[in-house]
């Protein structure tokens, strides 16, 4: 025997009436014996509150209640055949009537009390049950309407009423043995008092009333059918990624039910777990899907948590004060009040030293709440041995759940360092003895970026999302979203990493999709789709979006961006970068923004500043977190100036060989800007801060290439005139070198907290001494590498290799 619950999603209309029907003509095919409780169609419950609430306020309310009216005529039209109409058309229209009537009455008086609203509510559930055991009648003969308010009694607290078991189960035993022939359509949510007022079980009563029939009658399962696929392991409105359990404890699933998943009534709970029933959640319309089974023991899984819920609208109250110290029976009291005035107190959490409790009630319960300690802790107040209630306001709970929990350590700092990494506030914490459950109070804004966060962090087998805001669309931005695009399926099956764009600036435009852009085709998207940008506009929205695990990234060369980054942090934004500017500004600046990332929790990633796609930066870092001291660094860190004097040999012109790169590509309009040093020179001090010296530009010495004619010449032509005019001077420092077998190398040094860059000589025992082409260098010498230097080397410009420099730091951001 199952008791088979439809929800109003499943009531909603013709459609998915018929899909029940089918639910339950392959059950009777199956040889399954059942009760069928049914709740009001969809939309009906909120209806007839709202049409009651007007009413009492003088408001008519006849246009709505013929179209109520309509919508299940319209069902009995389109689901029984003509011949069967009538008697169900008068029925229906018999029940309208009366909650015309009713209607009418509190309209009249401009009175509603939760008894005449109990009543009025309860005609939902009696016209879509009734409706629906007439349709099924003429498949299943023997199907019998059941108005469950003669069987379930309760007592008089209207709108919430408690039930009074053995009375219930009595009557309920005693209509079953008498009706055993029959397949029962029971009103779902609807129960009466001993004198027979109506009264109503709470909104998800439907379910406590399947519930209260399986366990009078000794029923085998529960079957609670709605529009989802089970329990899922959180809101899949708000997290994307939640997925549906195959099965959770009754503890789990009461906890996970109480703090808001709201696929089962948590009262539904407590008569199966008394018989221990199991409940199975099924979709109306997902029948194959095997959905969620809730019974006593469930087997282990790799999760160490089950799910994730969150109560949305909270308010927190602080009772604060020294008479409350070693005061016994003082929280009994506070709470024996509350509950007197039928306060529902969602959370409670008390200091150490009794100096403070602090608990969480629904918003509307706040002057209640007030009023009632106001009232009884007078005198305490009045000596200020209590202090007036402090009330912090639009808040909500979030709770993690599972039974695995108890036997997993590290969960509280999972948890934590999730929030804490995404900028979220605890107001309050609670964590019961059981350790089945870790309930935290955050501000409202923050609770769909902290579903994502937190359910990111403990369903390790899913991939985690970083949401990717890109300003600049040039050749180093370009390339990396076909990187990004080209690599998207490896991330996810190797690292558990989904890289998605959801917003890209340029100069003139800017998108954003909360859902992810298209990147085969940006720059439609950006071109017909965007909106004027400015970057305070860029950076505001990325904010307001509030998204978990955002990154910005800075694929441009601009001063303006960099002014951005200190508020993104802030904002626990994380920050990837191969623009120079902000850490090559002034020291105080360069040291803010990595003192803001990290005591934000946040990233702030620059690899490509200094070498391009060249690990330059974190071999430094890994070497100093390691230990190892550093000795000395030499670097060439100028692909173009690498370029010049790689090839700056024989008969080879030194005009000839600035003019031969500048024709590739691999100089500015102006070689000067390369020649000059001044960006290789920021490299080294970039390099020299990284070390942890206060380096300052003033502080290089920064050694000359050109003669001081070459430099100051008036244009480019004038520059290249010059060069030749020079050509006794390069050609004597080449001969220099070629005489003492040496090369020419222009190289920055970092040694005694002193940074140099300068024109030297090296002989084939120093490892630039080989160097080709336009690739850069760097030697660390080390007390681990003394006498052989760590030496990485590759290219050190391109677009590809910068791009794919900043593809790294952003998976590095994804890793933490």
């Amino acid at each position: 025997m199952k008791v088979v619950k439809f929800g109003g999603t499943s009531m909603e209309s013709s459609q998915s009436i018929r899909r029940i029907i089918d639910i339950l003509q392959h059950k009777y095919s199956q040889g399954e014996k059942f009760i069928v409780v049914s709740s009001a169609m969809s939309g009906v419950t909120n209806l007839l509150t709202q049409l009651s609430e007007q009413a009492a306020t003088g408001i008519n309310f006849k246009d709505e209640l013929k179209d109520l009216e309509k919508r299940h005529f319209t069902v009995i039209k389109d689901l029984i055949e003509v011949k069967y109409q009538n008697p169900v058309l008068t029925q229906i229209k018999i029940y309208i009537n009366e909650l015309e009537d009713l209607l009418q009455a509190v309209l009249n008086l401009r009175e509603l009390s939760l008894q005449s609203k109990d009543f009025i509510l309860s005609y939902g559930e009696k016209c879509s049950t009734f409706l629906l055991s007439q349709i099924a009648k003429q498949y299943f003969p023997n199907s019998l309407f059941v108005d469950t308010s003669t069987l379930i009694k309760t007592d008089d607290y209207f709108g919430n009423a408690k039930v009074d078991f053995p009375e219930t189960e009595k009557r309920i035993q005693e209509f079953y043995t008498n009706n055993k022939d029959k397949i029962l359509f029971a009103t779902g949510f609807i129960a009466s008092t001993k004198d027979n007022r109506i009264t109503t079980l709470g909104r998800g009563g439907s379910d406590y009333t399947a519930a209260i029939l399986a366990a009078s009658i000794d029923a085998d399962e529960i079957e609670l059918w709605s529009d989802v696929d089970g329990m899922l392991t959180a809101d899949p409105k708000i997290v994307k990624k939640a997925f549906p359990l195959a099965e959770v404890s009754y503890t789990e699933a009461m906890e996970l039910s109480y703090f808001g998943a709201k696929v089962i009534y948590p009262p539904a709970m407590i008569p199966a777990i008394s018989k221990k029933i199991p409940i199975t959640l099924k979709n109306t319309f997902n029948v194959d899907f095997k959905g969620t089974q809730i019974k006593e023991t469930v087997q282990k899984n790799s999760y160490p948590i089950k799910g994730i819920s969150s109560i949305d609208h909270v308010s927190l109250v602080n009772v604060t004060g020294s008479g409350m110290i070693g005061k016994v029976g003082f929280s009994g009291k506070l709470f024996s009040l509350l509950a007197r005035e039928n306060i529902n107190v969602i959370l409670i959490t008390q200091s150490s030293s009794e100096h403070s409790i602090t608990f969480a009630i629904e918003p509307q319960d706040i002057s209640k709440a007030q009023e009632v300690f106001n009232r009884e802790f007078e005198l305490e107040i009045e000596t200020h041995k209590l202090n007036p209630l402090t009330v912090e306001e639009n808040l909500s709970i979030l709770a993690i759940v599972g039974e695995n929990m108890k036997q997993t350590p590290g969960i509280s700092g999972k948890f934590f360092h999730a929030l804490g990494r995404n900028g979220i506030n605890i107001h309050a914490i609670a964590q019961g003895s059981s350790e089945y459950n870790i309930s935290v109070i955050i501000k409202n804004k923050n609770i769909s970026k902290a579903l994502n966060a937190v359910h990111d962090v403990f369903f390790i087998e899913l991939t985690k999302t970083l949401h990717v805001f890109n300003v600049g669309t040039g050749n180093i931005g370009s390339t990396l979203f076909k990187q990004i695009e080209k690599q998207s399926k490896y991330l996810r099956e190797n690292n558990d990493i989904e890289v998605k764009i959801v917003g890209i600036s340029n100069s003139r435009k800017m998108f954003i999709n909360e859902d992810g852009i298209d990147l085969e085709n940006w720059k439609n998207i950006l071109e017909e789709s965007g909106e004027k940008v400015t970057l305070e506009k860029f950076t505001e929205k990325i904010k307001q979006l509030n998204l978990s695990n955002c990154v910005f990234i800075d694929n441009t060369a601009s001063p303006e961006t960099s002014k951005f980054y200190q508020q993104l942090f802030q904002s626990n934004v994380s920050v990837v970068t191969c623009n120079k500017i902000a850490n090559s500004s002034s020291f105080d600046e360069y040291n803010l923004l990595r003192n803001t990332a990290r005591k934000r929790g946040v990233d702030f990633f620059y690899e490509t500043n200094v070498g391009a796609g060249l690990p330059i930066i974190r071999t430094l870092k890994d070497l100093m977190t390691s230990g190892d001291q550093i000795i000395k660094i030499e670097a060439i860190l100028s692909g173009t100036i690498s370029y010049i004097f790689n090839n700056f040999k024989g008969d080879a012109t030194f005009h000839d060989v600035v003019k031969k790169a500048q024709e590739l590509g691999f100089t500015e309009p102006d070689p000067r800007d390369d020649l000059s040093g001044k960006d290789f020179m920021r490299k080294m001090m970039i390099l020299s801060r990284e070390l942890g010296n206060p380096t300052e530009e003033r502080d290089i010495k920064l050694g000359e290439i050109l003669p001081e004619s070459c430099i100051k010449a008036p244009t480019v032509e004038a520059f290249y005139e010059e060069l030749k005019k020079s050509e006794d001077y390069f050609n004597q420092i080449k001969k220099q070198a070629e005489n003492n077998n040496q090369v020419l190398r222009y190289i920055g040094k970092l040694e005694n907290g002193e940074a140099t860059v300068r024109l030297e000589m090296v002989d084939c025992n120093h490892p630039f001494y080989n160097l080709t082409g336009s690739d850069n260098i760097i030697s660390f010498t080390t007390e681990r590498y003394k006498s052989n230097p760590l030496v990485i080397k590759g290219p050190g410009a391109g677009a590809e290799v910068t791009a794919a420099g900043v593809f790294a730091d952003l998976i590095n951001v994804g890793a933490n």
